[in-house]
């Protein structure tokens, strides 16, 4: 598999397979009321690294949203259509576009680096094959294929690794954002397996995460903490990246799930996920990263020294909201496993009909958006748990609530 990187100083180009130098303007707002006419389709939503906004790819273009307050902040409307792909650096005016969705005329083999303040692509990556995932990071660009993954040097576009995985085709991949880690995790060459790339400490951790195949992975904003999920969606596990321990196993349900999302709150002492049986469930977690600040440079430079023993001991801590086992705990190793599991302390629900992405919010709230157009906004009681509460609630792509 090839990939062509280059530089250039133009609008962004229509691209498409059949070679030609079309090109098409990018406008906003008033300037392009005959697109605004015709109803735009959700393509895609994503969550910027932060959570605090996210983007959505539509049938004609791409728009950013702000979560609280909840409010869109630009949108870009095309007239040859729309990205499946809209990657937020953070809340920068860099974006990565791949394009998709219906007759979008934009490739879906070739990422375009886009800055908004200058209104022009800034460079372009193009492969033989569909790309599945984009990720970024300031110093760094991931392109995420079905079997390989190429990560690149952002400030001169070098190549800098290339990563052989098993089928990806959801385009696993997930990376640290603190300064001082660097870390990558994906799909290893085998069913069930997770590769952990620590760039900077140029070592590879291979964690046999499951039995069935990965559906759906995040990582601390540091890289030291990895939450796992497989096509069976019943467990979902947490891993030191550091040695590949196991730290703790939380149970969604019963029966098989499609798991859209797993996210971990800032101070990762809860877990939020995300499925088709139409419930965002909320974990209390026992794991911490030593210190009250999770992504301190002391705390991260601590735990990279640490052998294994005293690692372990500084992520895992006493239990403060514990999440609700069965009655039947006691019969723990007689009755099967999900009698002992520990299940969700809070819980909100959506509909089953579509794929909705939770992430943490402020103050023990949940931000929730779905491809159907749905925003909502809820908290939880971190002392009793149970039912969510409803804050707000809007259709985002309906929502006549674009900057004047």
């Amino acid at each position: 598999m090839s990939s062509t990187v280059s530089n250039h100083q133009g609008i962004l180009q229509q691209g498409g397979y059949s070679g030609h130098d079309s090109r098409s303007n990018i406008t906003s707002g008033s300037e392009s009321e005959s697109i605004n006419n015709e109803e735009a389709e959700l393509v895609s939503v994503c969550w910027n690294q932060d959570s605090s906004c996210f983007a959505a790819g539509t049938s004609h273009g791409f728009r950013i949203y702000n979560c609280q307050p909840f409010k869109e902040t630009f949108r870009r409307e095309l007239k040859n259509g729309g990205f499946k792909i809209v990657e937020m650096l953070f809340r920068s005016n860099i974006l990565a576009l791949v394009g998709g969705g219906p007759n979008s005329q934009y490739p879906s083999n070739k990422v375009l680096i886009w800055d908004d303040h200058q209104s022009r692509c800034i460079s372009e990556f193009a492969f033989r094959s569909e790309i599945r995932a984009v990720k970024l990071r300031r110093d760094r660009i991931v392109v995420v294929l079905e079997h390989k993954i190429y990560v690149y040097n952002f400030m001169d576009l070098r190549l800098l690794h290339q990563i052989e995985t098993q089928a990806n085709p959801r385009g696993l991949c997930c990376l640290s954002h603190h300064s001082n880690t660097s870390v990558l995790a994906c799909p290893g060459l085998h069913r069930g397996e997770i590769r952990v790339e620590h760039f900077g400490l140029s070592m590879v951790q291979i964690i046999n995460a499951h039995d069935s195949s990965i559906a759906c992975m995040t990582l601390t904003l540091d890289g030291l903490l990895l939450a796992t999920a497989s096509t069976k969606g019943t467990l979902i596990r947490i891993f030191n990246t550091m040695d590949g321990t196991r730290l703790q196993e939380v149970r969604r349900g019963v029966d098989r799930a499609d798991i859209y999302s797993i996210a971990l709150s800032p101070n990762v002492q809860w877990l939020a996920v995300s499925s088709d049986k139409g419930t965002v469930h909320i974990f209390s977690l026992r794991v911490r990263v030593v210190g009250e600040d999770s992504y301190s440079t002391e705390n991260a430079a601590l735990l990279t020294q640490q052998t294994y023993s005293t690692s372990l001991q500084g992520l895992v801590s006493p239990i403060t909201g514990t999440n609700p086992g069965s009655s039947l705990s006691f019969m723990r190793g007689v009755l099967p496993k999900y009698f002992s599991s520990e299940w969700s302390y809070a819980q909100f629900h959506v509909s089953e009909v579509t794929q909705f992405f939770a992430a943490f919010g402020s103050n023990n709230t949940v931000a929730i958006i779905g491809m159907d157009g749905s925003f909502y906004r809820c908290s939880f009681d971190p002392v009793n748990g149970g039912e969510m509460g409803q804050l707000e609630y809007f259709h985002f792509l309906k929502t006549d609530n674009r900057p004047r």
